[in-house]
């Protein structure tokens, strides 16, 4: 793993076509309708297998549910996946495979719904992430505090990041995520977005670091999109300004999509880092 190299270039300067495009991963990789079908197909054996505490209800919207995989430690360290789509789009359900490499050393995962936008704003979303943290949490009632890792994918990469700063969290893996949501205002997922300057301000991770002893890994492939390799190499900046501890990583070879293989896999990198944020040896 090496540190990201800022790509050249200025958002600034794009027309909003050019820009919509320099957010398009899906249109950037030409299998990604393959690599979201195996990861369906793959995740509902996963959840056939591991059918014990699915559907959990945090809250009273219908994608406001979690499903737990335990490893079966009583105090086992959890990991929370957040999934992506750019807020629009996706399920909770696609994504259960991204358990298969944590649960494999001992941790325990809970993959996150929530309503998508236009729904739900942005600030709607963020809030049902934290209640479900809260949720989370609330389940230790009585046992002592395990140590909690928040995770997440391009969009859900975006919103684990943003749960750095609240109380239920002890690390983090935001993976090719999204840090700063000027740009996300002057593109076409804006048309369903519909942020706020207030939004912007108070739910871009990057305009929010404060100094924080909790580690965080920032995780991007190589091959992604410059904006989104920008994205992670401009918030480990910020992060590390403020005094705050980083890892932070291009995974060689790798593009928005092929990146989860590392979390899939035991011996994927991304797993790796998300056992040793949890303190655990692999």
């Amino acid at each position: 793993m090496s540190g990201p190299t800022p790509p050249s270039g200025d958002w600034r300067r794009m027309d909003r076509k050019t820009l919509t495009r320099a957010y398009d991963n899906t249109g950037a990789v030409a299998d990604s309708a393959a690599r979201l079908s195996g990861w369906r197909t793959r995740s509902a054996a996963f959840r056939a297998l591991h059918p014990h505490a699915l559907d959990l209800p945090y809250g009273p919207a219908e994608r406001n549910r979690i499903d737990l995989f335990r490893s079966g430690a009583e105090d086992a360290p959890l990991l929370v996946f957040i999934h992506g789509g750019y807020w629009i789009r996706n399920t909770r359900q696609d994504f259960a495979c991204m358990a298969e490499g944590p649960l494999h050393h001992g941790l325990d995962v809970g993959l996150v719904g929530y309503t998508l936008a236009p729904e739900a704003s942005l600030t709607e979303i963020a809030a049902e992430i934290r209640a479900a943290l809260v949720f989370l949490r609330g389940l230790e009632e009585g046992r002592g505090r395990r140590r909690l890792v928040v995770s997440g994918w391009s969009a859900g990469g975006h919103l684990a990041a943003l749960a750095m700063a609240w109380p239920e969290v002890d690390a983090g893996l935001a993976i090719s995520g999204v840090f700063d949501l000027e740009p996300i205002r002057h593109t076409e997922l804006d048309d369903r977005l519909h942020l706020t300057d207030a939004e912007i301000e108070a739910l871009s991770p990057i305009r929010q670091v404060t100094h924080s002893d909790k580690p965080l890994a920032i995780v991007c492939g190589s091959n992604e999109l410059p904006e989104l390799r920008r994205h992670s190499a401009d918030y480990d900046d910020a992060w590390r300004c403020a005094g705050n501890a980083s890892i932070v990583a291009e995974l060689p070879g790798h593009d928005h999509f092929s990146i989860l293989d590392e979390l899939i896999r035991p011996d994927g990198a991304l797993t790796a880092l998300a056992v040793k944020l949890a303190g655990t040896s692999p």
